[in-house]
């Protein structure tokens, strides 16, 4: 059962769900008539986590309904009223019309045959008037009943606490409801009542763990009337749709209520158990608007309350829990790698994401020519985790619904026939929450992925550092668009790493996902690296988009939250920021900032020539690098010598013994927009003075097809004061010196 009301506080906000945590109940006073028996349900065997409750079981949960659809729980507390939470019927300050809602009594499955069960329309709802907002307290409710409920088995009240009665700490309590039963996950038909069982949290130990930075780096201060109950570890909650409903403990025999589903961060997730008003700091106010508004005994007025004796303050452990996923011995030791094994095929590679589930590329599996037929025999199918004696079998295969046309949802999961155990190796690899935000600079890993073959070359050639989503996103998008903020998907995930210079090839044929580190924790970021050739960085399609859709299958896969929010400078990553302009194969002149691991001009080309020199080169498009004639050819000469053309590595990796560099940079300028423009290229002989670029747009772009000259307007901006290293007139070249260049197409040179 999940947390039941959402508030999106936009970029650097939480998720606050209304009725994500239950409290307990109200206890009854002296003198009540027999029909008003509280707390006791019918026998009966006995919700994030949770499971079908038993017909009976919980008597006191009614269903509001607004519009003839279920929007909040509730509980009978007296024949004419129900007690549920404010913020269930306050929108925008404003208190809704009762006769927009109804109270259905004694129901089960709200899509089955209603035996026993009963509506009854509301007459007046009443909240407490210091009631604003949700995560400010005083969230609760009372209904009146347009006409009293007809009591019987399935239909009977809930005892409440007196003021001064206090449940014991670690109490194991139930909270009950129709709500979404993960984030984003609803209910399945035929919307069967569920339940769970959760642990009352000391105000000490709640407040521990909301002073710890969680979803969108934020803490929470409790307020007096909140309860929490859950689990440190989470996965047991409730979630949107719970709101309003009851958390009971059973004490002497009656269950009482001892808090109502009122908010949470998320549903079910680490270290943020769910948040309840509790109900006995309002026995007050519930009494005197019950009792006072009618004649006759229309509140439960029982000489029973519950006997727990004195209570006592008691300390309470701190326990952080810490993340169940992610752990791996070493990097490149990944105890999540899983191989499935299908007869006639190569393996394929993916990641255990949790006890039952694989998650791997669907293309592995799918036939391209007709995706809808079925995948083959599974019986056969076997799938290899790290330290098992045996292979697992394959008991389904659940491909996403667009991985057929869409290659960013190039993904499948396979179920185990039989759940591992995670307490030994092997261990489940973390996923990312929607709203996650992988800090540029982020120490990431490359590991396979699919049918992609080995890499040539140690483990460390792996290693690889996330550029920043600004740059990563104009690069792959579109001119003028705006880029997605933290807080926001992105387009893609752009990893700058070192790879096929030592190797001596590149790694075409290779398929690669991105694992990202925090705080000694792996995530899986990243799949389907979507750029080709030698060409880098490479764009990973990101995974957190597809969080919600592993949840709904697995039930179970770990979705764990940021744990690292070094945001830089404030505001920073928040600012509203658009693309430069981009030419087909996206943004040209973007330099990522700051330069990462020794890639200081992602455009800078080494030109080596004839094996004794090297001259600096410009990549123009992404088979063609320009670079001055006087480098590369003797003089005197004509005939092209022998070249090869690094890219990627100018500046971070030594020369070759005996090999120097005889061409100075060219000479580059910023647009006001944030792109880099090749201006000029350096005269022979000369670091000082260049030959404008500029003039030579007509045999470049006839050469070449795809460079991208800026129209006028989108030349350099030049700063107050002026500068003399880029003078505008150069924008022209009136008058500058020729430019003496040299065109080279390239090809791939592959090494066996």
């Amino acid at each position: 059962m999940a947390q039941h009301l959402l508030l999106a506080l936009a970029i650097l906000a939480f998720s606050l769900i209304p009725g994500a945590f239950q409290d307990s109940a109200l206890s009854p006073t002296q003198e009540e008539p027999e029909d008003l028996d509280c707390g006791r349900p019918e026998p009966s065997a006995r919700i994030v986590g949770g499971s079908d409750a038993q017909p009976g079981s919980w008597p006191w949960q009614v269903s509001l309904h607004q519009s003839g659809g279920h929007i909040c729980g509730g509980s009978l507390i007296a024949p004419s009223w129900v007690l549920s939470a404010a913020h269930c019927f306050v929108t925008n300050g404003t208190l809704e019309p009762a006769t927009e809602w109804s109270v259905l009594l004694g129901v089960h499955s709200q899509d089955g045959p209603l035996d026993g069960a009963h509506v009854r329309a509301v007459a007046a709802i009443l909240v407490p008037d210091n009631y604003t907002r949700v995560e400010l307290g005083a969230d609760l409710a009372l209904l009146r009943l347009a006409s009293p409920a007809q009591l019987g088995p399935a239909v009977r009240p809930v005892c409440l606490p007196r003021a001064s009665h206090r449940f014991a700490h670690g109490a194991a309590c139930w909270a009950t409801g129709w709500g979404d039963i993960q984030e984003e996950d609803r209910l399945p038909l035929p919307w069967v009542l569920q339940e769970v069982e959760l642990r009352l949290l000391g105000e000490a130990a709640c407040q521990c763990l909301y002073s710890r930075p969680g979803p969108f780096n934020l803490t929470f201060q409790l307020l007096p009337g909140m309860l929490c109950a859950g689990y440190p570890e989470g996965r047991k909650d409730t979630c949107q749709g719970d709101s309003g409903g009851p958390l009971v403990c059973e004490e002497g025999g009656r269950w009482f209520q001892a808090g109502i589903t009122s908010f949470g961060f998320g549903c079910g997730r680490r270290n943020r158990p769910g948040v309840f008003t509790a109900v006995a700091p309002y026995e007050a106010w519930i009494r005197e608007r019950v009792t006072g508004s009618e004649p006759g005994p229309a509140f439960p007025t029982h000489s029973w309350e519950p006997q727990s004796g004195p209570w006592e303050p008691r300390e309470e452990n701190c326990t952080i829990a810490l993340p169940e996923c992610g752990k791996a011995p070493r990097p490149g030791a990944w105890p999540w790698e899983a191989q499935v094994m299908v007869p006639g095929s190569r393996p394929c590679r993916g990641a255990l994401v949790s006890e039952s589930w694989v998650l791997a590329p669907a293309s592995c599996f799918l036939d391209p020519i007709n995706p809808d037929s079925s995948p083959g025999d599974l019986d056969s199918w076997r799938v290899l985790l790290p330290s098992r004696p045996r292979a697992e079998l394959v008991a389904r295969l659940v491909p996403h619904e667009n991985a057929s046309w869409d290659d960013a949802s190039d993904l499948a999961l396979l179920q185990l026939r039989a759940p591992v155990n995670l307490s030994t190796a092997p261990r489940p690899v973390c996923l990312p929450h929607p709203e996650h935000y992988f800090l540029p600079r982020s120490r990431c890993r490359l590991a396979l992925w699919g049918r992609g073959e080995p890499a040539a070359g140690p483990n460390a050639q792996l290693e690889a550092e996330l550029l920043s989503g600004w740059w990563c996103h104009c690069l792959y998008g579109r001119q003028g668009a705006s880029v997605p903020p933290p807080g926001d998907p992105p387009l893609g995930l752009c990893p700058a790493y070192q790879e096929e210079e030592e190797a001596g090839r590149c790694w075409n044929y290779s398929h690669w996902s991105l694992l990202c580190q925090e705080e000694g924790t792996w995530f899986l970021a990243g799949i389907s690296d979507l750029s080709s050739g030698c060409l880098r960085p490479r764009v990973f399609y990101p995974l957190q988009t597809h969080g919600p859709w592993i949840s709904h299958v697995t039930r179970g896969a770990y979705l764990e939250d940021q744990l690292t929010w070094d945001w830089g400078p404030q505001g920073e990553e928040t600012e509203t920021q658009t693309c430069p302009p981009t030419t087909e194969h996206g943004a040209c002149g973007l330099r990522p900032e700051p330069a990462v691991m020794g890639v200081l001009w992602p455009w800078l080309a080494e030109v080596h020539v004839a094996g004794d020199r090297v001259c600096t080169g410009i990549l123009v498009a992404p088979g063609w690098v320009l670079a001055a004639t006087h480098c590369v050819l003797r003089p005197g000469s004509t005939t092209v010598p022998y070249i090869e053309v690094y890219l990627g590595r100018a500046g971070a990796i030594p020369l070759p013994q005996g090999h120097q560099v005889t061409s100075a940079p060219p000479l580059l300028c910023q647009t006001e927009e944030g792109s880099w423009v090749l201006m000029g290229m350096a005269v022979r002989g000369s670091q000082e003075l260049f030959a404008a670029v500029a003039p030579e747009e007509a045999w470049i772009s006839q050469t070449v097809g795809e460079a991208h000259f800026l129209p006028p307007s989108g030349y350099p901006y030049w700063p107050p004061g002026g500068s003399d290293l880029c003078p505008p007139d150069m924008a022209r070249a009136s008058g500058s010196p020729q430019a003496a260049l040299f065109l080279l197409l390239l090809t791939p040179l592959i090494q066996g």
